[in-house]
């Protein structure tokens, strides 16, 4: 990991940047992904990719009563789970990976999902983006989730200049302090989903306008 250098001048515009989300949208971690378990919640984040939480949430009520354990969706039939998620996005490959996901759990974990990076993404279906979606949620391990929201956001406020979503993790690691990690992933998807939208950001409404480094769009 390449160290970035950060002055006093930097590092006062990114806490101003910290604290006023922290005030805007609070600190209270909340997953909108609904789960009982790191299991249920690992299936419903590789369905999530996509899609909108809402529908997952939709299609993961009905999944989870008819395969209630790793042991049980490891046995599906894979047409039989298609039938379930089919109103989600890649819909076939999805239902491929959560079984084979679930499979690996039951056989080389134990049915416990594991906690390591490293064997998270052994899983089918489990990029770092989802290992760090659980490891967060679940065993409270500082960890940065790069969704699209906060690649997009995140080169906004200029804190990487990077488009891989490895090398923005690491960026993100640098410039914020660990204790904001798991909270800032909640934060920028709300302001991604609210405020600074894809298509028509609302940068008059935005309360980080003037620490925005795209200056055309933050004009009020």
């Amino acid at each position: 990991m390449a160290k970035i250098r950060i002055s006093p001048k930097e590092k006062a515009r990114i806490t101003d940047i910290l604290k006023r989300i922290d005030e805007y949208y609070g600190t209270d971690v909340i997953c909108y992904l609904e789960h009982t378990n790191a299991w249920q919640l690992l299936i419903a984040t590789i369905l999530s990719a996509q899609c909108t939480d809402a529908r997952v949430n939709m299609v993961t009520k009905e999944l989870f009563k008819r395969y209630p354990t790793p042991e049980t969706l490891a046995q599906a039939d894979v047409q039989e789970v298609e039938s379930i998620i089919h109103s989600l996005g890649f819909y076939s490959a999805k239902a491929r990976n959560i079984v084979a996901c679930s499979r690996r759990i039951v056989e080389v974990f134990g049915g416990e999902v594991p906690s390591s990076i490293e064997d998270l993404t052994s899983l089918a279906g489990v990029g770092r983006k989802t290992a760090n979606v659980v490891r967060g949620n679940i065993f409270g391990e500082p960890s940065i989730v790069v969704d699209t929201h906060v690649k997009r956001i995140s080169g906004k406020l200029g804190l990487t200049k990077n488009t891989d979503p490895e090398k923005i993790e690491s960026d993100l690691m640098q410039y914020l302090p660990k204790e904001h990690w798991i909270r800032y992933n909640m934060q920028i998807i709300t302001h991604g989903r609210q405020i600074c939208t894809a298509r028509s950001p609302k940068c008059s409404e935005c309360f980080l306008s003037d620490l925005c480094k795209e200056k055309c769009m933050a004009k009020k």
